[in-house]
C-alpha cells in the first residue's frame, strides 16, 4: 500500500514539474532567417508554376493584396495598424491560395499549395510569438485593404513572395519585443 501511494506521490511531483497539457508561452522568434525560409519556399513554388505552364492554369482571376509599400505611410503607422495590414494581407493570400485546392491540378501544384497554406499559418504563429496583435478581418464585403487581381498561379506566388519580402519583413524586423533591452 505504501509503495503504491509513494509511486503515486512521485508521479504527481513529476506531473507538477512538467505541467503536461499546459502550453508554455511562445518564445519570440526574432531571427529573420525564419522568414527567409518561407520566402524561399514561395520562390520555389513560383518557379515550379512558371515551368508548369498549361497544366497549372486557372480559370478565374484571384484577389491578392497589394505589395507596394509607401515607407512614409508605413513609418507613420503604429505596430497595431501595421499588424492589421499584414494579417489582412495574409488572410487574402490564404484565401486565394486555398481556392486553388478545389481545382483539379497537378501533384506539384497541390504540394506547393499545401506548403504555402502551412507557411502562412506558421507566419501567423511567428506573429503571435512576437506579441503582435492578432487581427480578425471584418466579415462585411467592404475591403479595408487595397487588393489587386492576378491571372495566373505564378503571379499569385510572385505576390506571395513580394508580400513576405515587403510588409511582413518590415513588421517582423521592427517588432517591439525583438528590440527590448537593445540600446
Amino acid at each position: 500500500m505504501f509503495y503504491s501511494s509513494g509511486l503515486f506521490a512521485l508521479l504527481l511531483m513529476v506531473l507538477e514539474w512538467t505541467h503536461p497539457g499546459l502550453s508554455s508561452p511562445l518564445r519570440p522568434i526574432c531571427d529573420l532567417r525564419v522568414l527567409d525560409h518561407f520566402i524561399k519556399e514561395a520562390w520555389d513554388a513560383e518557379a515550379a508554376m512558371k515551368a508548369c505552364k498549361d497544366d497549372c492554369s486557372i480559370a478565374t482571376n484571384l484577389t491578392v493584396p497589394l505589395t507596394r509599400v509607401d515607407f512614409d505611410v508605413w513609418e507613420a503607422m503604429n505596430v497595431e495598424q501595421q499588424a492589421q495590414e499584414v494579417q489582412s494581407g495574409l488572410q487574402v493570400l490564404n484565401q486565394a491560395i486555398s481556392s486553388l485546392q478545389a481545382s483539379n491540378q497537378t501533384d506539384v501544384l497541390h504540394f506547393h499549395i499545401d506548403a504555402s497554406i502551412r507557411n502562412i499559418a506558421s507566419i501567423r504563429q511567428v506573429l503571435r510569438s512576437l506579441s503582435i496583435p492578432e487581427f480578425v478581418p471584418p466579415t462585411s464585403d467592404e475591403e479595408d485593404q487595397e487588393t489587386q487581381k492576378v491571372y495566373s498561379i505564378s503571379e499569385l506566388f510572385q505576390v506571395h513572395i513580394n508580400f513576405l519580402r515587403g510588409k511582413v519583413r518590415l513588421l517582423l524586423a521592427n517588432a517591439p519585443v525583438c528590440h527590448q533591452g537593445v540600446s
